[in-house]
């Protein structure tokens, strides 16, 4: 991925994370490797996500107040509230969620896989019934390190 891309490109302890606004609201929140170079913040929108996305580093308790592009179907958009209502330190399963909601698992690891905006959309507290599942329509390598993290990290408080 390019930097380029991105309003702005902070450091985290185990990814970059990339922030990319248009017009007033957060179009985008990426997962990049560290080869990926930091960018300063280049709006001020860009700017307050970067605050808020640094004070998740040292309180996962920290909530997000973001304006959010309207993306997603409106299917989407339910699993997505679903998600955003995970306490800091718990997971559910797809299964939970879908049961819940009267979907199917599949389809809502496939909602989370399309979040294009995660931590503040917490993502990574939905889980396999047998092991961690996927992330970010990956099923190993870069992705599933990261949620390994994001976890420890909010279970670490």
């Amino acid at each position: 991925m390019n930097a380029e891309r991105f309003d702005a490109v902070i450091a985290f302890p185990a990814m970059h994370v990339g922030v990319r606004t248009d017009a007033g609201v957060l179009a985008e929140i990426a997962f990049l490797p560290k080869s990926v170079a930091t960018v300063a913040p280049g709006t001020t929108l860009a700017e307050r996500a970067t605050r808020q996305l640094e004070k998740y580093v040292d309180d996962p308790d920290v909530k997000f107040d973001l304006p959010l592009a309207e993306v997603g179907s409106p299917f989407q958009r339910r699993i997505w509230g679903a998600i955003r209502a995970i306490p800091r330190g718990e997971v559910l399963t797809y299964g939970q969620i879908a049961k819940a909601l009267r979907s199917a698992p599949r389809a809502v690891g496939q909602a989370c896989g399309s979040n294009w905006f995660p931590l503040v959309i917490p993502c990574h507290r939905v889980v396999a019934a047998n092991g961690l599942g996927g992330f970010g329509h990956h099923g190993e390598g870069f992705h599933l390190e990261i949620k390994r993290w994001l976890l420890e990290h909010e279970r670490a408080r």
